[in-house]
């Protein structure tokens, strides 16, 4: 069963930058589509980034321009660097991993992580 561990959040002004981590385990990595999601309170959960097995990133409109994604093949790892950060990109931050169809939608995604808090105060 594979596993999924954030780190990396935590609390930053407006206009600064945090890079979450994402370990992973128990699954073959390089055969999944990883992803990253957040959640703030009272709202859905919505896709910011995903990265393909060959590398294509996805970014939703509003973090495109200020977010990059990357993989570590090394190590498992992915990465969400976010630069320029908004009062409103305050939220839970969840990796997932997605064995076939490579989106920013909940649906198909097999394995997520506990996640990790991003907030960034004006």
């Amino acid at each position: 069963q594979g596993q999924l561990v954030e780190s990396g959040g935590g609390s930053v002004q407006a206009g600064g930058s945090l890079r979450l981590s994402c370990a992973g385990s128990g699954y073959t990595y390089s055969l999944y589509c990883m992803g990253w999601f957040r959640q703030a309170p009272g709202k859905e959960r919505e896709g910011v980034a995903a990265i393909t097995t060959y590398g294509t990133t996805h970014y939703s409109d509003s973090v495109k321009g200020r977010f990059t994604i990357s993989r570590g093949n090394a190590k498992n790892t992915v990465y969400l660097q976010m630069n320029s950060l908004k009062p409103e990109d305050s939220a839970m931050y969840y990796c997932g991993a997605a064995r076939s169809l490579c989106a920013l939608a909940q649906s198909g995604y097999n394995y997520w992580g506990q996640g990790t808090q991003v907030t960034v105060s004006s």
